[in-house]
């Protein structure tokens, strides 16, 4: 229920914001607004408000603005109408209200952190050589070493933070060291053997190898109280960071070194955002911080019927001096459905793969 609830929550958020954006600046340019929906499919409620039909659909995995004049063959019937039309606009206007969809959701992502590090401060991992993992069948595990063990001294010599750690092991050349550490109030020596191992980066890809006994260190986080700029400055820094590791996501999938059944569907999106409900309202604010920057990022890829794509279109017109054939645009889009389609399929695969350990 918790996994259901935070998905509902996490997702109708950033759909919602996704598509004000797009009403916001369709109102800014005076188009007709026809309907507001959340969701798509049949229709749950709804309300009518001035000229917008306001919505709520059955399937919440997205949701849309119709407006007047915007699909091709109800472009004739908008040229009686140009003022409030979407066709009748010019590029740039149409080009911003494409665009304000994505860029509000980057936007929100500022936001959400900005609250948390303004009210929070700004979270600080302190420097620490307490044993937050031990990895199983390492050097490590085998020679006793617990969770929440303190290293405090290697070879005798005293580990002040954690780097001293990872240098006596990496300069040891597979020598046996010998550990003293702190277990509750006793201190314990340990006896451990590095060995060979390959370092990755968040990507999977090998960056190195170097001596290891598998161990990770415990991160003990604690804030720092700053004032609005550095409140702000933080925010848009984390959300620029969450901006290049997707794009380099992207392209670390297109160059195979991340394996397409690491993508994730609506399952375990739900699953990732039960889990960051229970460890506190702190790490689902992040987390759907960086699943908003995610959904941005996604949706200005140039594939028809994203946001992306339309972009693409309306830059080829500017280009052009002139639209692109209503043929080709209904072709594009059936493209585009067949292609998000197929995504959908191989992503909901992938989720009950992972549930089933296929």
């Amino acid at each position: 229920m918790n996994t259901l609830v935070s998905f509902v929550v996490v997702l109708g958020i950033l759909i919602f914001v996704h598509e004000l954006g797009h009403f916001l600046f369709a109102k800014l340019f005076k188009v007709r607004v026809l309907k507001f929906s959340l969701g798509f499919g049949p229709k749950l409620i709804g309300r009518t408000m001035g000229e917008t039909e306001y919505v709520i659909s059955a399937f919440p995995l997205g949701g849309y603005v119709k407006m007047f004049g915007e699909n091709p063959d109800e472009q004739e019937g908008a040229a009686s109408d140009k003022e409030a039309s979407f066709a009748y606009k010019s590029i740039w206007q149409r080009f911003l209200i494409v665009l304000a969809g994505p860029l509000f959701n980057l936007l929100f992502s500022v936001l959400l952190f900005f609250l948390v590090f303004f009210f929070m401060g700004l979270p600080d991992i302190r420097d620490t050589t307490r044993v937050g993992q031990v990895t199983p069948d390492s050097p490590a595990a085998a020679a006793g070493v617990q969770i929440d063990d303190t290293i405090l001294s290697i070879n005798g010599q005293p580990t002040v933070g954690w780097l001293d750690v990872l240098h006596t092991i990496k300069d040891s050349n597979g020598k046996e060291l010998t550990l003293l550490v702190r277990r509750g109030g006793d201190e314990v020596s340990l006896l451990v053997t590095p060995a060979v191992d390959m370092v990755r980066n968040i990507f999977g890809e090998e960056v190195e190898e170097r001596y290891m006994i598998g161990i990770v260190k415990a991160e003990e986080l604690f804030y720092t109280p700053t004032g609005l700029t550095g409140a702000f400055l933080a925010a848009c820094s984390q959300t620029w960071m969450y901006i290049s590791l997707t794009v380099l996501g992207f392209i670390k999938l297109a160059q195979q070194v991340v394996p397409m059944k690491e993508l994730g569907g609506p399952i375990l999106i739900a699953q990732i955002a039960g889990k960051q409900m229970q460890a506190g309202w702190i790490n689902l604010v992040f987390f759907m911080g960086l699943l908003s920057v995610n959904l941005g990022i996604l949706n200005l890829l140039p594939i028809p019927v994203l946001d992306g794509g339309h972009l693409m279109f309306l830059s080829i017109e500017a280009i052009r001096r002139k639209p692109m054939t209503e043929k080709v645009q209904i072709v594009a889009q059936q493209i585009g459905i067949a292609l998000l389609g197929t995504l959908m399929i191989f992503v909901f695969y992938n989720d009950i793969a992972r549930i089933f350990g296929w």
